[in-house]
């Protein structure tokens, strides 16, 4: 069994959104990912407090998978410093099963 993980970034655009998701999934570093907005992120960057309207991507993938789309998220984002965060990720064995399936194929 894989360490499974939930992973989120977000971008200041749709499009980069939905980039990011497809090239993961595309590649088979990601088993899905949703993609919602827009979000309000409210934030302190070079000493001043921002607010964005933001898109959230959340990433299913396994652990050993994370350095490659970081690898992946970091190439496409143009954010100095781009949110990418991981979760451990438990769930119904079917739906974690099918995550294997889809990244290891």
């Amino acid at each position: 069994m894989n360490d499974h993980i939930q992973m989120t970034t977000t971008t200041d655009s749709r499009e980069l959104a939905q980039k990011i998701a497809n090239t993961l999934v595309e590649k088979k570093l990601a088993a899905c990912v949703q993609v919602s907005g827009p979000v309000t992120s409210v934030y302190e960057w070079k000493e001043k407090i921002e607010t964005t309207e933001e898109w959230l991507c959340v990433i299913r993938t396994t652990r050993g998978l994370f350095p490659a789309v970081e690898e992946t998220i970091k190439a496409l984002h143009h954010y100095d410093v781009p949110e990418i965060t991981v979760l451990p990720m438990g769930g119904s064995r079917d739906y974690l099963d099918w995550i294997d399936e889809v990244v290891t194929s």
